[in-house]
């Protein structure tokens, strides 16, 4: 049984509270994993998304300051919290309260992971608006 659904009003994708979307990227944002679900709500079979850069789910609604903060506090503080809306293959979306995580392994190689989970309804509806207004100032 799927773990996501779909709103028959909108695009909007949902996926189940207790679940995690989950996925690693090399030191140039290309994905080297992703977990079954990250599959499933971006709407992409897992040899699609492998070597693809991970914005491959980035929505245009997003603003670019969003990014360039996460990128920011990754650098800084070796990881990044945030409300995210993010893009499916088919062109609907779906929100995710994300964490990422820098990765400096034994070899000095660094990855990232990202991990995502349900977000709380009242801090979407905040992002809309704040996202919105940002986006207009680009």
């Amino acid at each position: 049984m799927s773990e996501i659904i779909k709103d028959e009003h909108s695009d909007e994708w949902y996926f189940a509270q207790d679940s995690y979307i989950l996925s690693e990227t090399d030191s140039r944002g290309l994905i080297l994993y992703a977990n079954d679900l990250f599959c499933e709500i971006a709407g992409y079979k897992l040899e699609e998304l492998i070597g693809q850069p991970h914005n491959i789910v980035r929505h245009p609604d997003m603003p670019r300051i969003a990014f360039k903060g996460l990128w920011d506090d990754i650098q800084t503080k070796g990881f990044w919290t945030g409300i995210v809306k993010n893009q499916r293959k088919d062109g609907g979306y779906y929100w995710v309260d994300a964490t990422a995580l820098r990765k400096i392994h034994g070899d000095g190689t660094v990855t990232y992971l990202s991990i995502r989970r349900v977000p709380n309804r009242a801090h979407v509806k905040s992002c809309v608006a704040l996202y919105s207004k940002l986006k207009s100032a680009e």
